[in-house]
Formats: C-alpha cells, structure tokens, sequence
C-alpha cells in the first residue's frame, strides 16, 4: 500500500508526469477554444506560454485554468494587435506569393523574395509569443528579444520550427486521418508542441529572469547570486552577436 501511495504521490515521477499531462491537456483546450474568434488567437499563444513557464520554472503545482486566465489578461491587448499585424501580414504575402507563381521570368524571383520574408515572419511568431510570456517591455524592445533568442542558439531553432511545421504538414497530407489528428490537435497537440518550446527556451530566458527555487518562489541575490538583467544588458548581448 505504501509502495503505491508513493508511487501515485503528486512528487513522484509518475505524479509528476500526470501533473504535466493534466497542465498540457487543460491549456491546450483554453487555447483551442480561445482561437474560434481568430483575433485572440495571439492571446491564447501567450497565456499558453505563460502557463508552461511558470511550470518549468517549478510550479508544477499551480492551478492552470488560474494562471491561463492571469496570462490572458496581462497580455491580451499587446498579444492581440501583434496577432492581428501578423495574421494580416501573412495574409498579404500569401496572396503576392500565388499572384507571383501565375507568371514566369522576374516574378520567380520576386517570389523567392517573398517566401524568405514569409518564413522570416513565422519565425519571429514562433519566438515572439513566448517572449511576451515571459517578460515586460514594450513591443519593439519584445522583438529585438525575439530576434536576439531566435538566432542565439540555431539547433534550438530548427527544433522549435520543425515540431511547428512537421505535424500541420503531416496532418494536412494524411486526409483519411483527419479526424484523428483533430481530436488530437484539440486535446494535446498545440499544448504539446508549445510545452516543447518553452522547455528549450525556459533555458535561454533563465539567466535574463529572477531566480526561483525548487518550488517556483523567487529567491535572494544573496541566496542564488543571481542578478537579473536589464534590457540594457540583454541590448549589450545582442550587439555581441551583431544583430
């Protein structure tokens, strides 16, 4: 009996595990539901986000539906109006990308041109909403954030764009599954994708951040001797990097 009371306690691997399923499960229903309006679409990314990097950084206790809704509603305008550029954006270069395939010669090249900037954007999505997440700023201090962690560590990046694009191609090339890949999509997918790239970006945003401890409660400077950097410092890594 005690080996099972262990086994099933929320600090044990197993538990723990059931725990992260449960949080997964929980965010990625909100975000689904959140993105029938389309326009809260990046507002849902964001509380999502936020959700999984409270529980990388040791909160694996806390109550998601609690934390989603507190994510929301701190970045509901910014996430929302980026969302909307965004969605916009893509939009229009789609539309010049088709126009440019119905012609030959010059156009081709200019479609070449078009496709880079298309990927450019969806790469600065994928880094942008997870920032939001994790700090404070103003939105062109969150895109030079952006940039700076979406070329700071390149493997990361093509893990983070890969597990983004493999399961939408494969689930949109595989029709007589289709039903199977929706269920999974509104169950697990999209909380599963993203908890992936907060657990390789909780990492990068860690040194940039105030320490916690075990349980997800800030700590010290004395305790840790961890300093949180400004913008100013974060600017000073960039332009290390020549960005």
């Amino acid at each position: 009996m005690n080996l099972l009371r262990g086994f099933l306690d929320n600090d044990s691997a197993f538990g723990q595990i059931m725990t992260r399923c449960w949080i997964i499960i929980a965010c990625n229903v909100l975000f689904v539901l959140l993105t029938l309006p389309v326009v809260t679409t990046g507002a849902a990314w964001v509380a999502m986000d936020y959700v999984f990097l409270r529980t990388l950084r040791g909160e694996s206790d806390l109550n998601p539906l609690r934390v989603f809704w507190r994510g929301l509603r701190m970045n509901f305008k910014q996430a929302s109006l980026c969302w909307i550029v965004i969605l916009l954006l893509l939009c229009f270069l789609g539309l010049e990308i088709y126009w440019c395939g119905q012609f030959g010669g010059i156009f081709q090249i200019f479609r070449l041109g078009l496709v880079m900037l298309a990927s450019a954007v969806v790469i600065l999505t994928l880094y942008l909403f997870p920032v939001m997440a994790a700090f404070r700023g103003t939105l062109p201090a969150l895109l030079r954030h952006s940039l700076y962690f979406a070329f700071h560590k390149p493997l990361n990046l093509i893990i983070i764009v890969f597990f983004h694009v493999f399961p939408l191609f494969l689930t949109y090339s595989d029709l007589q599954n289709l039903p199977l890949y929706a269920f999974l999509w509104c169950f697990i997918g999209f909380g599963a994708v993203e908890m992936l790239t907060a657990a390789l970006l909780s990492r990068e945003f860690a040194p940039y951040l105030s320490a916690v401890d075990e349980y997800g409660n800030p700590v010290t400077e004395t305790e840790q001797g961890h300093v949180e950097k400004s913008e100013a410092e974060i600017l000073e890594d960039m332009r290390k990097l020549d960005m």
